[in-house]
Parts: structure tokens; sequence; C-alpha cells
């Protein structure tokens, strides 16, 4: 339990329906529409803005060929999903929240903790102009919820996006008691951080069915039956600070690059260029943390629904020494490849996993020769994350990525990369 003499104010801030939002940034006709999101390959509904929340029939999670029909008499405006726009979007959103306070904990790509503790100022004013500041600088909608705990920050964040009163600010810190107990007693126990649908089900069977009657809870009872993680929730809803700031990342344990292809592929050629790519994608995701790997993880697997019998197979290899090079990375893997593949199979999906990671300085060499060169491998590897990112990824590539990539994702209805390629930038006016 936090023990400090001023009481700790946590806000946190969440993007509304970021990937839904960052689309109508750089698309303002949309303002005012339904528009929707889609997975990998154009399978399923995975955002949506409030306009397309009500329309009947058009959910998350909803597989998209079902309700394309009827989106489209509707008038939904459907896109892929365009992570490299996301990703550079939140970098945004989190830069902006950093000239807020100098203590931030990024949650996910659309939430971020801020520490205001000490902040001699109305709270909700301030609140107020951190959404407007975020708005201005990236165009992006937030909410933000502010308490004296985590747990209830993320409970105060939910009640400005519900409630239009409070205008997207919402600060328990202001309210009494009562007040804050009111709106506990109408929201189910499920929008508890941490609470799950198995958790859910539990608890409304012993009578908790919504967040007051959480908070009410006898603390030790939970422990024992839950242990202590909703003990601490528990403690939380009723205003004790147990989660600290975590400022700091905590170090990856693997490192993965996985996509279902765009078309199925019943050949080991494409196969190892689809293999060859996420050892790519990996191997440069794991340099970025300056992390090395002692263990290659290959999967490969047709679909579950075929006609055919399900084959999902992997393999693994350890490494005699640590390394950060894609070129040994995409070696093992396809040896990985070459051990598991079966023939006259229609495969769906692949992905290649880096495990066992280290930092640079807690490398141990072998004495058989496989760590030879590693220093003249870094500088190559640097030298090649820094063309890809000046440029474009894949401006240098392992020839064994090959050149067409027919496996890769169906992404027919992705938006321009309107923040991270010279190419798609979006254009204001054109002189005839």
């Amino acid at each position: 339990m936090l023990t400090n003499s001023k009481p700790k104010i946590f806000a946190l801030a969440d993007v509304n329906s970021m990937y839904v939002s960052c689309q109508l940034v750089f698309r303002p006709d949309l303002r005012g529409t339904a528009v929707v999101v889609l997975s990998n390959n154009n399978g399923c509904i995975i955002a949506q803005n409030q306009e397309a929340k009500l329309l009947i029939d058009i959910y998350m999670c909803r597989p998209w060929f079902e309700v394309a029909k009827q989106a489209a008499k509707l008038g939904v405006t459907h896109f892929a999903s365009n992570y490299e726009l996301y990703a550079n979007m939140s970098n945004r959103f989190i830069a902006t929240l950093k000239t807020f306070t100098p203590n931030l904990e990024v949650y996910s790509i659309d939430e971020c903790f801020l520490d205001l503790t000490g902040m001699k100022r109305d709270l909700i004013a301030y609140g107020q102009e951190i959404k407007k500041t975020v708005k201005q600088w990236t165009g992006l909608p937030i909410c933000i919820g502010i308490a004296h705990t985590k747990t209830l920050a993320k409970l105060a964040n939910h009640t400005a996006k519900k409630k239009p009163e409070f205008e997207g600010v919402c600060d328990f810190t202001s309210m009494s008691t009562i007040e804050v107990d009111k709106l506990m007693l109408a929201l189910p126990v499920s929008k508890v951080w941490g609470v799950g649908n198995r958790l859910e089900a539990t608890l409304n069977s012993l009578g908790v069915d919504n967040v007051l009657r959480l908070k009410n809870a006898d603390p030790k009872r939970i422990r024992d039956r839950f242990g202590v993680v909703l003990e601490r929730t528990v403690r939380e809803l009723n205003g004790d600070s147990w989660l600290e700031l975590d400022e700091m990342q905590p170090e990856a344990k693997q490192v993965m690059s996985s996509r279902s292809f765009g078309t199925r592929v019943d050949n080991i050629n494409e196969l190892s260029e689809a293999i060859s790519y996420h050892s790519t994608m990996a191997g440069e995701r794991m340099r970025k943390k300056g992390l090395y790997t002692q263990m290659v993880y290959v999967f490969i697997q047709n679909s579950p629904f075929d006609e055919a019998q399900y084959y999902a197979v992997s393999r693994t290899v350890g490494l005699p020494s640590p390394t950060n090079s894609t070129i040994k990375i995409a070696n093992a893997a396809l040896w990985c490849l070459k051990k598991i593949y079966r023939p006259n199979i229609y495969y769906q999906k692949c992905g290649v996993m880096l495990m066992d990671l280290v930092p640079e300085g807690g490398q141990q060499l072998d004495i058989f020769g496989y760590s030879n060169g590693n220093e003249k491998a870094s500088v190559l590897m640097e030298t090649m994350d820094k063309i890809n990112k000046k440029y474009a990824r894949s401006t240098i590539k392992l020839a064994s990525e090959g050149m067409n990539k027919s496996w890769a994702m169906n992404r027919d209805f992705k938006s321009p990369n309107y923040t991270g390629n010279w190419n798609e930038l979006p254009v204001i006016g054109q002189r005839h």
C-alpha cells in the first residue's frame, strides 16, 4: 500500500474508439457517419464509433462477411486495420500527455495513467485543458477519469465516457462518497478493472452484481475466496492506493511476429518467404528493446474450420549463444520450418517467436565460434534498421523474404499511412 503523506491522485486518459478516431482525423468528411475498422484479412469488426454502435446488428467482433451487405445499405464505411497509422498517432498522443505531468504510465496504445498528486489547481479544469490540447495537437478525442486510485480512475473514465453531463472529464476526488457510491450502484461488477466474464459470473452467484457491492465486500473474505489480487481491487475501490504508477516498461520476455495469410499457402517456398519476413519483423522489434534472443520458435497451421484434418505444429531451436542478427534468426527459423512442414496442406497462418531474451550486457558467449562476428553483425543490423526507418520498411530485407508476398495479409480497405510514408501524405488541395 502506498504511504505518501499526500493522497495519490491518478488520471486515466483514454482515446475514444482509437482505431476509428485515427481514421477520422484524416477523413473529416466521415465525421458524424458510421465507421468501423476490421481485423486482419478483414475478418471481424474490432472498432466502431458511436454512430455505428447505434445501428442494428453492427457490433464488435461480428464477422464482416455476415453484415457487409447490410452495412452497405446503412451507409457504414469500413477500413482495414492500419497498424502503422495507429502506432504513430499513439506516439503523438503520449508525447502530448507528457507535457502535463513528469510521471506517466503508458498502459496501452490508447490509454495512459498520469500522476497528478500534489497539483494545487482545479483538476476538472486541468482535465479539460488536457482533453482540449490532445484534440488540438493530434485530432484525437479523449476522456479523462480522475481518482485517488488507478482502479477508481478507470471507473471515473468509464463514467466520463458514458455520461455527457461530465463533458469528457470525471473527477471522483471532487465528489462526495454518496455521489460516487450512487454511480457505482448503477454499474455492473464487470466494469471493474480486472473482473472478467468468469469472475463476474462467480461474483454474481454470490450476490455481488454491481460495483458498490464489491466495494462493500469484506476484503479478508474476498482474499480467502479469490486471492490477493481481488482483495487489492476491493481496497482500491475504497480509496486505498495499492497500485503504483509503473513508469518503467517491463523487460520483454518474448517477441513475436505472426499474421494470417491473405490467401491459403500450399507450398514450402511461399511459407519460407513468410517465415523469413516474420523473422525480420521480430528481430527488428527485439533490437528496438536492446535485446538478444537465445531461442527461436516457429509455428504453422491450417484453419480449424477446414474440411481437411487440422494441422497445427511448432518447433523450437536453441541457439549456441545470444544473437540480434536477423540473418541468424531467419536461418534458425527456416531450419525449424523444414522440420515441421507437411505437403498438401493449405496453410492459413504462420509466425516466429524469439524467446529467452537477454540484454546485451547479459550475454554468455559460446566457445565454438557461433558468437564470432557478433560485433560486425550488430553494426550491420543497426545500419539496416536505420535505412528502413528513414525510408520505408523492407527497403533493405533478406532475399529469402521474396518479392511478391502473394501470401500477405488482405488489406484491400486499408487507408493510406498518412503519418509514416511520404508518398501517402494527405493532400489538402490541388492546382488544376
